[in-house]
């Protein structure tokens, strides 16, 4: 995975400056605690995932210049407002590997800079003077917002379905990342398919980023992870792994799993008790399959493109989502 990330950045280190330099320039808040709150988590050490996705989406059908560099910020605008506004509800201590925002400063305050993140986005939006785009936008928040509330009123039911848990990180994951590369597709000018054709791209990698995530909860290490890990348990979200594992496994095993399940106290060694279960019922192996022939289908959906630079990079970009989980 070294090899693959050094490929990645080194190919796409010019581009990641300028959109760094896109990001302080379009923040413009009027007030100083906004630029603190807002910069605390923006300049944390995010992978700048999606505006640079646009940038690509964009480059791959033609068009690159500083105009969509400035308006893949409104990705990454969207991405911070809803991480302050998680970690609020979710009760989170650490985002990126600090403390995260609401206790630097308090909730309200990071409730609020998450807001103006959104409304700063919405104007940037409408910079591009196109109502599909805008449009675009507007749904993306839209949906993200139904993801999260559904993620909420799911807490704690056992009996979460496979394909209700895909919907909930389509909306809530996958929707960013694939308007991402839709609004870059737009803003090149390209024609019907191939929007469609770089949209399926960014549904596939997000549903990829979004399983990588939820395999790291139970595989990695705070430290490397960023955040605490057993986040998801203890927060009593349901993810693939654990609906896999419930929906095979029998007899004491699954009593197990149900009692930790229902459990408050997250211990460490529970934790890591829950991740063997879920290793033995196969659930983690489970969930790696399906984001490996989802990466695939990324990969397939950027086919009909020239084999060009921006489409090798974003190749290499659907095998690192999933090459992290490793």
């Amino acid at each position: 995975m070294a090899d693959l990330k050094k490929r990645i950045m080194t190919a796409v280190a010019e581009d990641l400056a300028r959109i760094e330099e896109a990001l302080v320039a379009n923040l413009n808040p009027h007030f100083e605690l906004v630029r603190e709150t807002a910069g605390h988590l923006l300049f944390s050490g995010g992978k700048r995932l999606r505006p640079l996705l646009m940038v690509l989406g964009a480059r791959l059908c033609g068009r690159d210049d500083d105009f969509v560099t400035r308006l893949s910020v409104i990705v990454e605008y969207l991405h911070a407002a809803t991480l302050l506004h998680d970690d609020v509800v979710d009760g989170a201590d650490l985002r990126r590997g600090q403390t995260v925002t609401n206790q630097v400063w308090d909730a309200p305050t990071a409730v609020l800079t998450g807001d103006f993140l959104l409304a700063r986005a919405l104007s940037l939006a409408s910079e591009s003077q196109d109502p599909a785009v805008i449009a675009t936008i507007a749904s993306i928040t839209e949906l993200m917002s139904q993801g999260e509330i559904q993620q909420l009123a799911d807490r704690g039911n056992v009996a979460l379905s496979e394909a209700q848990y895909m919907e909930t990180i389509r909306c809530k994951t996958a929707v960013l990342i694939e308007g991402s590369c839709r609004v870059g597709a737009m803003l090149a000018g390209a024609d019907a398919q191939q929007i469609e054709a770089v949209a399926s791209y960014g549904t596939h990698v997000g549903l990829v980023f979004q399983m990588a995530d939820d395999l790291l909860d139970y595989t990695a290490d705070s430290q490397g992870l960023g955040k605490a890990t057993g986040a998801d348990l203890r927060e009593g979200k349901l993810t693939l792994p654990v609906i896999r594992s419930l929906a095979v496994a029998t007899g004491t095993r699954r009593e197990r799993m149900l009692s930790i399940l229902a459990t408050d106290d997250f211990t460490p060694a529970l934790l890591d008790e829950f991740a063997e279960l879920l290793e033995g019922t196969g659930g983690l192996d489970y969930t790696r399959e399906k984001a490996r022939t989802l990466v695939e289908r990324a990969r397939a959906s950027l086919a009909a493109f020239p084999d060009t630079p921006a489409r090798k990079v974003m190749e290499d970009i659907a095998d690192y989502a999933f090459a992290r989980e490793i």
